[in-house]
């Protein structure tokens, strides 16, 4: 309705430039006012105006790009904060980062203050999403604004113009269909990327890297199939073995030229059998003309200009990639030069002025001349452009919007550019060339030879189009039946040749067949291979993989799983795009495509050794700590009560033996070791019903039986939470598994000069026995020793005190006699190693009685400190009515961290083995 009072109207655009270029076109540059927003970057335009008579108080703004990001919770955001597995369904969150603080400030400064907000976002899905979020900041502080939208394909006067005048509502789908791409490519994306880094970057020396210690070896759902078809390729470049074959040419020279005889059969491989058909030509050479066909032939001009054609050309024509010919054509396009660039039609509609389009091309020094023959009834010139079938229902087909002449000091390339968008489009509204072709077929002894040639007879688009030629052959006259001898008949080897590298531009095709990305996205796929060191491009934009990239795909291949194929990620580009067509929904998109990759990503992780095995192909392994043996993922015991951040998972260390660690290793160190006679451990889905905070999913422990007590069964449903005894009592007994680190294996020599060795592979390692240092026997099975005797035998003097010692269990270090001065044992003697790496402490009493000694390390269960008070209460798998479990946390590196106490009566000043209330 006209008149009225004046409304204010917050408009967004996507870039600075566009914003400034769109309010100087409304405006017409009369009466407008700049000012200053909370960006620097992002100034404010103000003008009058008026939609559909409506006056208006126009503000014009922009944002730059996405105003949000999507990011898991901070929970899932640390490497080792969690499983891998468990992102795809971690929470996450769409939210303004830091340095968009400001825009967004601006945004809802205006906005409170307006009635109507307009979007000037890029008329594409990924611009449709970035319109919703600026939606989102703006009717958080104005519930009440009339949202709309503006329509446009070039900042030209005429299309701004209209789009204002012709307002939409915003389209959701198309938001969706993003929202939805960007949380399965999070999602997928950062689960593979974690997986596959953490498990190999430290365990290899990869050398494509400069800096291989800042590595990423990300995973892409887009990605990955792009650096498949390169791998693909080279492999069958690489695999090709020569063949020879050998072909029969002709020719026949005459007054009117000379004209060359294909063989019609190609050529054979088999020598003989080409020898005895090449005799039979000699012997009868005579040729017989058998049909001569002529017509008349036409060379058809291109389709309108998409994105995908523009950087396929631009690469075949002027080497320039496709992540270039995006950004020079991304700056024509905010100089008003050129239509919207990301375009997936390849067909002009009715309603478009084409003719006027080639009216400003009219006055240009070089096709100038074309385009006025073309405006011209009389040159029979002019043509309807073909309808290349795809249409995106956004954005015309890339054309020239205004006229160029090479001012403005802008590049080579934006030169070159433009003059192929121009020539394209003149040449879509051309005549095909037109030819005549002439060919004719001979018989040399029953078998057939041809030979062809071609007469230009108008070249029509071709004259316009120069990045294009068709050649003209000439050939003699020949009429059927004629005869003649050949001026040459040979028989001429060859050899099969490899399939070429692909070029960017087959890359390009390779890409838009299978339907992996979108033509706004495949330049970012292809220059992200090239950043992360997976593929190289030589100076033929011809690709090859690298080492690194070659054995990712080759460790997938040979998992039989075809992660890095294009079907599962064009099934999931199809999804995206019935999600954007109102098909289907984000939910139910987001539900089947995550379910399909977990399954893959579980499936590629049970196969992790298909990666080690490819990756060894290529590169030397390292001897730095980390790879799959320090950070392998295993299953989720419960969340670490320690750093409180990350999962603790169940996992075997170096030495082959079990062990609960948190994943934030070594930014954590919390780790449950657990007893040295375990032989399997599987993490059930049971939770126990006692331990907090929770869940903390049981262990299904299986022992081995000779290295347990016998009155201990072999098969143990555990928990690692603190209130099972039997678990306790078993490490007490047994003894956690090894805590020496890796490079320490193989026979070393105690301080004492006792040789000390491994255990075989699947047995228990066993401390030194400490009567007689040997490890083939416990201390309670000592040969030489009997319990009356024992502490006579066992005992020595230290050589620097004089005082009563014995040696250290672990170390060899001589311990002194020294008393407790604790309420429950104050005067009782005991002996403890003065060494702060092993804690060995034993009771003098129990030297006595025969009960032996042990480390501080084996003497109860190593929980996290955040876990020490635990009920009375036993839980799953428990035995008997144990006592308050006070329980002690071991960093990973074996060192007590918090007070160490009997398990069974929670009494710091001895421990189980002899605790006096064990067994009551």
């Amino acid at each position: 309705m006209a008149g009225g009072r004046t409304i204010n109207v917050l408009n967004v655009a996507e870039k600075p430039s566009v914003a400034k270029s769109v309010a100087g076109i409304l405006s017409r540059n009369q009466g407008l006012r700049t000012r200053d927003g909370r960006s620097r970057y992002n100034r404010i335009f103000e003008f009058n105006y008026s939609i559909n008579g409506r006056p208006c108080h126009m503000l014009f703004t922009s944002v730059t790009g996405h105003l949000m990001e999507l990011e898991f919770e901070e929970r899932y955001r640390k490497w080792h904060s969690c499983d891998p597995a468990d992102l795809y369904q971690a929470p996450v969150r769409k939210f303004v980062p830091e340095d968009k603080l400001d825009i967004r400030r601006t945004l809802e400064e205006e906005a409170r203050r307006c009635q109507w907000l307009v979007l000037w976002l890029d008329c594409d899905r990924e611009g449709e999403n970035i319109a919703f979020e600026v939606v989102e900041v703006c009717t958080a502080v104005n519930p009440h604004l009339t949202i709309r939208r503006a329509h446009f394909s070039a900042l030209i006067d005429r299309e701004i113009h209209e789009a204002v005048q012709h307002l939409v509502e915003p389209n959701k789908w198309f938001a969706d269909a993003v929202d939805a791409r960007q949380e399965i490519d999070l999602r997928i994306g950062a689960s593979f990327t974690r997986f596959q880094t953490i498990l190999l970057k430290d365990a290899f020396i990869i050398d494509s890297a400069t800096d291989d210690r800042n590595l990423v070896l990300s995973y892409g759902p887009c990605q990955f199939p792009t650096l498949g078809f390169i791998v693909e390729r080279y492999w069958e470049n690489q695999a090709h073995e020569p063949e020879e074959f050998w072909t029969i040419n002709c020719s026949h020279k005459s007054d009117e030229g000379i004209a060359t005889f294909n063989w019609m059969r190609g050529h054979l491989f088999d020598y003989t059998c080409a020898v005895i058909i090449y005799e039979m030509c000699v012997q009868e050479p005579i040729a017989t003309v058998t049909k001569v066909r002529q017509q008349e032939k036409l060379k058809y001009p291109p389709y309108p200009l998409n994105t995908i054609e523009l950087e396929k050309r631009a690469s075949r024509y002027f080497r320039m990639s496709s992540e270039h010919t995006m950004k020079v054509a991304e700056d024509l396009y905010q100089a008003g030069f050129i239509s919207y660039p990301r375009t997936e039609t390849d067909s002009f509609s009715q309603r478009t002025d084409l003719h006027a389009i080639v009216q400003e091309q009219q006055r240009h020094p070089i096709w100038g001349s074309y385009a006025q023959q073309l405006l011209d009834p009389g040159a029979g010139l002019w043509r309807n452009p073909g309808n290349g079938g795809h249409d995106d229902k956004a954005h015309p087909p890339i054309h020239p919007t205004k006229f160029f002449s090479g001012e403005n000091g802008l590049s080579q390339d934006h030169h070159r550019l433009y003059e192929l968008v121009v020539r394209h489009f003149l040449a879509c509204v051309s005549q095909p060339a037109v030819g005549a072709e002439t060919n004719v077929e001979i018989d040399i002894s029953g078998e057939l030879f041809s030979a062809s040639g071609r007469v230009i007879l108008s070249k029509n688009y071709l004259d316009v189009y120069r990045f294009e030629s068709w050649g003209s052959s000439l050939i003699p006259t020949y009429v059927s039946g004629q005869q003649f001898t050949p001026t040459s008949l040979t028989l001429d080897s060859g050899v099969t040749r490899p399939p070429p590298l692909l070029s960017e531009a087959d890359l390009l095709s390779c890409m838009d067949k299978e339907g992996i990305g979108t033509d706004a996205t495949m330049h970012d796929h292809i220059k992200k291979l090239l950043d992360r060191f997976y593929a190289t491009k030589d100076s033929n934009t011809r690709f090859s993989p690298t080492n690194l990239g070659e054995a990712l795909v080759m460790g997938y291949d040979d998992m039989g799983y075809k992660l890095w194929k294009p079907y599962l990620r064009a099934v999931m580009e199809r999804d995206m795009k019935a999600v954007s067509e109102g098909t289907k929904s984000k939910a139910e998109v987001l539900l089947t495509s995550l379910q399909q990759m977990k399954a893959c990503f579980l499936d590629a992780r049970l196969n992790k050794v298909k990666l080690f095995e490819a990756m060894g192909i290529f590169f030397e392994r390292s001897n730095r700590s980390g790879g799959d043996e320090q950070h392998a993922h295993g299953e989720v015991v419960r969340q670490c009560g320690l750093c409180q951040e990350s999962d603790m998972v169940l996992r075997r260390n170096r030495d082959g033996n079990f062990m609960v660690g948190c994943l934030a290793f070594p930014q954590c160190r919390n780790a449950i070791w657990l007893p040295g006679s375990v032989s399997e451990a599987v993490v059930t889905t049971d939770i126990c019903n006692t331990c907090t905070p929770g869940p903390v999913h049981l262990i299904q422990f299986k022992f081995r039986q000779l290295e347990i007590p016998p009155n201990y069964n072999a098969n143990h449903l555990g928990c690692i939470g603190g209130c099972d005894e039997i678990l306790s009592q078993l490490i007490e007994i047994c003894g956690t598994g090894s805590r020496v680190p890796a490079r320490g294996r193989g026979s070393t020599a105690s301080s004492s000069g006792v040789q000390q060795s491994n255990s075989r592979p699947g047995e228990a390692r066993r401390s030194a026995c400490i009567y007689c240092q040997q490890t083939v026997h416990s201390s309670s099975d000592c040969p030489s020793h009997v319990s009356g005797s024992r502490s006579a035998q066992y005992r020595g003097m230290n050589p620097q005190t004089g005082d009563s010692s014995i040696p250290c269990s672990t170390c060899g270090t001589p311990c002194t006699l020294r008393t407790a001065n604790t309420v429950t044992n104050r005067g009782r003697k005991f002996y403890s190693c003065p060494s702060q790496n092993c804690n060995f402490f034993v009771w003098e009493d129990n030297l006595n009685n025969g009960t032996g000694g042990r480390s501080v390390r084996s003497a109860g269960m190593n929980i996290s400190a955040s876990n020490s008070r635990r009920s009375s209460s036993r839980g799953r798998g428990g035995r008997g009515g144990a006592h308050a479990a006070s329980t002690t946390f071991v960093s990973a590196t074996g060192d007590p961290i918090s007070g160490r106490r009997c398990f069974v009566c929670g009494d710091p000043s001895h421990f189980a083995n002899a605790c006096p209330n064990r067994g009551s």
